[in-house]
């Protein structure tokens, strides 16, 4: 039996709404489940907005109706109540105004728009992206939130010491409306110990070299373990290190990662572990980031042209952005090559202000926000070769597309880009 407060068993008994009372019946439900005992209060909520393919699964195109079966889990359709948590928005299925540029039709920007007025109207913020954490979102040490991005959970993790756990889409819509979440997992501080020392042997200082480190502890971690990183010789900024959460989710799907130095649950190696001894010890060499690269590029060799190139995944910064149209000024993107860039809306703002997207369009770029290929599903068609600088976006698309899937650092896509063609380069350790 999960022990509530009096204001919880108040919200579960109804005296506080209904949409209260459907969110708190689910919490306890999920809470008992996890054998959870009690329930945590919950500030923050990053949560999965727009009109979702997976959404279509209710059968109706009644928005109210979709919601309440598909995230409430009920038929009863909710009230118009605001959500109690700061929230915001997570990556959705298209940039909501250059939705065509992505080869999606009206009808279904409209559909989409109709969706982010709806979790607007309820006080989610429309920010729409994958780094929630460069627009806002910022829990701090001991602060409890919800995410339904994964490298988001494992960065604010494992960064700051906030506490949160990649539960489904649903859950976290819950804990929006009733500001509640089980207390379990990563919510609990003696959970989150290492498990699983990696001890760095080689120079980690690219954003490729922080993904491939990522994708390459990721490969060597069993689930549900807590890796400990060691041994690092540069001190990595929060522009590349998104890299490393991004990749280690996909390949591993750790929800909290100390990094010894540089953690605040990790300022020393033995804080890290706490009492315990590591389960096992395991080197990273360059030999590991080699083999991951060859994996994400298929183990192909040679040169072959290039029809689409995706950046931004997680979504780019501003400096990120800077860099692209220093690279990208008076020069331009091959006749047969689609090159799309992707942000964050607030971010475009700024880099519109900074004259960042005019000079990455005018290379004939195309700069795009709130989505990606990932969560989009679509890509130009007729695609037949399609490169990333992202390992989460090269490991997840490869099985799912008949087209080719390289991988590179920003440097190579955007050569690639200009030429029109990609060439697989022997590795060269940094």
């Amino acid at each position: 039996m999960v022990k509530l407060t009096e204001y919880e068993q108040e919200m579960l008994s109804g005296v506080h709404g209904a949409l209260k009372q459907q969110a708190m019946k689910k919490v306890v439900e999920y809470a008992g489940v996890l054998g959870a005992e009690e329930l945590c209060e919950v500030t923050m909520a990053h949560v999965f907005c727009g009109a979702h393919e997976y959404l279509n699964a209710a059968g109706s195109d009644d928005i109210e109706e979709t919601v309440a079966q598909m995230q409430f889990c009920t038929d009863e359709k909710m009230p118009k109540d605001d959500y109690v948590c700061y929230c915001q928005s997570d990556c959705g299925p298209m940039d909501s105004t250059r939705y065509a540029e992505m080869g999606v039709s009206g009808a279904e920007g409209k559909k989409n728009q109709e969706y982010l007025d709806y979790y607007r109207d309820r006080g989610v913020n429309m920010v729409g992206t994958c780094v929630p954490y460069m627009c806002g979102f910022i829990p701090l040490r001991g602060e409890h939130y919800v995410s339904s991005e994964s490298h988001a959970v494992t960065l604010m993790n494992s960064l700051w010491s906030a506490c949160g756990n990649s539960d489904g889409l649903e859950a976290g819509f819950w804990a929006a409306a009733c500001g509640r979440t089980p207390k379990w997992g990563n919510h609990i501080m003696e959970n989150r110990k290492g498990t699983h020392l990696f001890n760095v042997k080689c120079r980690i200082k690219s954003s490729m070299d922080w993904d491939l480190l990522g994708y390459s502890i990721g490969r060597k971690l069993p689930t549900h373990a807590v890796p400990v990183v060691n041994g690092l010789q540069d001190r990595p900024n929060i522009f590349n290190i998104k890299y490393f959460f991004a990749a280690m989710a996909t390949t591993a799907g750790p929800e909290m990662c100390h990094l010894v130095g540089i953690s605040p649950e990790a300022v020393t190696l033995d804080m890290a572990l706490g009492e315990n001894e590591p389960q096992a010890v395991i080197e990273i060499t360059s030999e590991d980031l080699k083999e991951s690269w060859a994996i994400l590029n298929g183990y192909k060799t040679g040169k072959q042209p290039i029809d689409y190139i995706s950046l931004g995944c997680p979504h780019y910064s501003i400096e990120e952005l800077r860099k692209i149209a220093g690279l990208l000024e008076n020069r331009k993107i091959a006749d047969n090559t689609v090159l799309h860039v992707w942000t964050a809306p607030p971010i475009k703002e700024t880099a519109d202000r900074c004259g960042y997207t005019k000079i990455i369009e005018e290379s004939g770029a195309i700069m795009l926000t709130s989505s990606c290929p990932l969560t989009s599903g679509k890509m130009p068609e007729g695609a037949r070769n399609i490169g990333f600088d992202s390992a989460k976006q090269a490991h997840y698309i490869a099985p799912g597309t008949e087209a080719d899937v390289f991988y590179g650092s920003l440097e190579d896509c955007l050569e690639s880009a200009v030429s029109g063609y990609w060439e697989v380069r022997e590795w060269e350790e940094k």
